[in-house]
């Protein structure tokens, strides 16, 4: 997640043969740039479906792992810079809605104890505070106003203005805790993301460059997008995700099909791919351009029916992310996946290592 941790309860404790303790030596705290890698030099760990394999590779050896005729299909949704800072609170604009209110989420800073070398803290638990109707002053003379809850969580608010621009001038990209320091929003996109609508980042796509997909289509690999708006994250809680605008092009809709039929793989890169494309897909696998809004949400009865694998990050314990990864990969091979990635020491969130699943 990638930040966009969100729990099912009990469910996702199913979705690996054994749950897990995630290190904070684990937990990625900045960009890879900053460590000294490029975005493609991140750790890759493959686990084949067909032969039960985990191996461990570089991310810019995914060329050679793919072949012709094989599909990626990318969320091309940009990353917006949807936390706004009051003195002790952030809002996190999260969703936008038909009849333009936003879902929000209201979180609490973190007090610093010392120096705050990246600028102000990054937003700590949630706030369970407001009240319907209450409007709350935000920067720049802007107002915010409470219309009432959406979840326990999640506020349905309307702003005085137009968002996304406002946003572009006061906002800042959502952090937690594990993110040490502010980073540029370009650290926050990936280099499919020319439709800017996410609360936070399609994590899975950010290891790629243009030399990358270069080497892709250069070896027979299609790519196609899609699009779904990404939601604030749960870090804390166990609760299922809401609603997400999606939308599948009739364009990729035929390149999945096209790709099924010639024996190619269709690997999804980020969950949020999957949400769109089995919400897009009909009972015999068949995908069809789709839009609109998805509560869709992938467990191993469900299953899958337009994906062969995904393409993603390593997801937190109790995470709901854990149920659609083993929907595809099976309890047994994620479990074993997951045991060597901490192991080996693969890194978690947005700026950590990937996970390739296929066979």
């Amino acid at each position: 997640m990638n930040g966009r941790e969100r729990g099912a309860g009990g469910l996702a404790a199913d979705a690996m043969a054994a749950d897990f303790v995630l290190p904070s030596e684990l937990e990625a705290h900045e960009p890879p740039e900053a460590r000294g890698l490029a975005r493609d030099g991140v750790r890759l760990l493959v686990s084949d479906r067909g032969t039960g394999e985990v191996g461990h590779h570089a991310f810019a050896e995914l060329p050679g792992l793919l072949g012709p005729g094989d599909l990626l299909v990318v969320n091309n949704s940009g990353t917006l810079p949807a936390a706004v800072r009051l003195d002790r609170l952030a809002v996190h604009f999260s969703t936008e809605r038909e009849d333009g209110t936003w879902l929000v989420e209201l979180r609490r800073l973190r007090e610093r104890t010392g120096p705050a070398p990246g600028g102000p803290e990054a937003a700590g638990e949630p706030y369970g505070g407001g009240a319907d109707g209450e409007w709350l002053p935000l920067p720049g003379g802007a107002t915010l106003r409470l219309l009432g809850r959406e979840t326990p969580r999640l506020w349905r608010a309307r702003l005085d203005r137009e968002v996304t621009g406002y946003l572009g001038r006061y906002g800042v990209p959502i952090r937690y805790s594990y993110v040490d320091r502010d980073w540029p929003l370009a650290d926050y996109q990936t280099v499919f993301g020319v439709r800017p609508g996410s609360a936070e980042m399609p994590s899975a796509g950010r290891p790629f460059t243009t030399g990358l997909v270069t080497s892709l289509v250069s070896r027979g690999v299609g790519i196609a997008p899609i699009t779904l708006h990404t939601g604030v994250a749960s870090p804390e809680k166990d609760e299922p995700p809401y609603p997400e605008r999606f939308e599948v092009p009739e364009a990729t809709a035929r390149q999945v099909e096209l790709a099924r039929e010639s024996g190619g793989r269709v690997i999804a890169v980020g969950t949020t791919v999957v949400r769109a494309l089995e919400t897009a897909a009909l009972a015999t696998g068949r995908v069809r351009a789709s839009d609109g809004w998805t509560s869709h949400i992938v467990t191993p009865e469900t299953g899958v029916r337009a994906v062969n694998g995904l393409l993603t990050g390593l997801h937190e314990p109790r995470s709901s992310h854990l149920l659609m990864l083993s929907a595809i990969a099976g309890r047994d091979l994620l479990s074993r996946s997951y045991a060597e990635a901490l192991e080996e020491g693969y890194l978690w969130h947005e700026f950590g290592d990937v996970h390739l699943i296929a066979g």
